[in-house]
């Protein structure tokens, strides 16, 4: 191991704290949520809901997956997830040559592994990232009804695209999908979602 590419990596990570999303941190006078709370706040919540999977995965990887998935966005940046669809292509490009660098800060064993990592949770085909993706995708939800439809309401996201981005849910948490429906279903008679 190389004690100094490890330290290289740990600061570099300092730097997502600096990428702003487009989610509220209602607790702080709604100001933006940076990346870095992000992962922390949905690594958490994946340990806390784990019991409502119905299929098999290892929570351990599940929460490495949840605090590596957006470290991409140190140079990427963080894209609007009901963005247009070209431009989510071309922040697809962008992360997948972020990652080749920021893993790349890391001894070989560890770059690889944690490079493996991410792009597993990327394509979410196992059931440790599916359950991973799916949480990505639980919290904001939860916060956006925190918020009165919140980033949804401000960008005119519809129902449909909210349950698309949600399905992972319907297969491995099927309590979670269920209540995620209802959800989508209360936003929507709130106007907080449009329906077309």
């Amino acid at each position: 191991m190389n004690f100094s590419e490890q330290l290289s990596f740990l600061l570099e990570m300092d730097k997502l704290k600096s990428v702003y999303r487009k989610a509220l941190v209602k607790a702080d006078n709604n100001r933006f949520e940076n990346s870095a709370e992000h992962s922390w706040h949905v690594a958490l919540m994946a340990n806390i809901l784990a019991p409502y999977a119905e299929q098999p995965f290892d929570i351990h990887r599940v929460t490495l997956m949840l605090l590596i998935h957006d470290i991409v966005e140190i140079d990427a940046g963080d894209t609007f997830a009901f963005d247009e669809k070209a431009i989510l292509e071309q922040q697809s490009e962008k992360e997948e040559q972020a990652a080749t660098r920021i893993f790349g800060l890391l001894p070989p064993a560890q770059k690889d592994y944690y490079h493996s990592l991410w792009q597993e949770f990327e394509k979410a085909e196992t059931p440790d990232a599916m359950f991973a993706k799916s949480m990505d995708r639980v919290l904001p939800l939860l916060q956006n009804m925190q918020n009165e439809g919140g980033s949804w309401a401000r960008n005119n996201v519809t129902k449909q695209q909210v349950i698309n981005r949600n399905k992972h849910l319907q297969d491995i948490a099927p309590t979670l999908w269920a209540y995620v429906l209802e959800q989508i279903d209360t936003a929507t008679e709130k106007g907080w979602l449009k329906t077309a």
